[in-house]
C-alpha cells in the first residue's frame, strides 16, 4: 500500500529542493494533509514541539512566474497553537456559515458548486 507523501516530499517535487528541511523536522511531524486546489496547494501539518505540544501549520503554495520567466513557488504560512485551536475553529465556522446574502452562506454556495 502506497503511503501519502509528506509535505517535504511534495515541496521537494514543487521546488526541486527541500529548503530548510532536516531530520529534526521529520520527527516533529504528527500528521499531514495535502490539498491540491487548482493552481494552489494547501498543506495542513500537525507538528509537535520539543516539549510535545501540538501546533498546526497551514501553508498555501502557489506557482508563479518571475520577471525572467523562471517559475517559483510563493508560500504563505499560518502557525496555529493548541491554545488557539478552539477560538480559531469557532471563527472559521462563523465565517463559513455567515450569510453573504439574506438567504445564502459561503457553505451553501460551496455545496451548490459540488452538485
Amino acid at each position: 500500500m502506497k503511503s501519502k507523501p509528506k509535505q517535504s516530499e511534495v515541496m521537494e517535487e514543487e521546488t526541486g529542493k527541500t529548503e530548510g528541511y532536516s531530520e529534526r523536522n521529520e520527527k516533529e511531524e504528527v500528521f499531514t494533509k495535502i490539498v491540491r486546489a487548482g493552481k494552489r496547494t494547501y498543506f495542513f501539518d500537525v507538528k509537535s514541539t520539543r516539549h510535545e505540544d501540538l501546533y498546526l501549520t497551514i501553508t498555501e503554495s502557489k506557482k508563479r512566474q518571475g520577471k525572467e520567466g523562471k517559475m517559483f513557488y510563493e508560500k504563505h504560512k499560518i502557525f496555529l497553537y493548541k491554545e488557539d485551536f478552539e477560538k480559531f475553529t469557532e471563527g472559521l465556522r462563523e465565517a463559513v456559515l455567515q450569510p453573504v446574502s439574506s438567504q445564502t452562506s459561503i457553505l451553501m454556495i460551496w455545496v451548490q458548486t459540488k452538485e
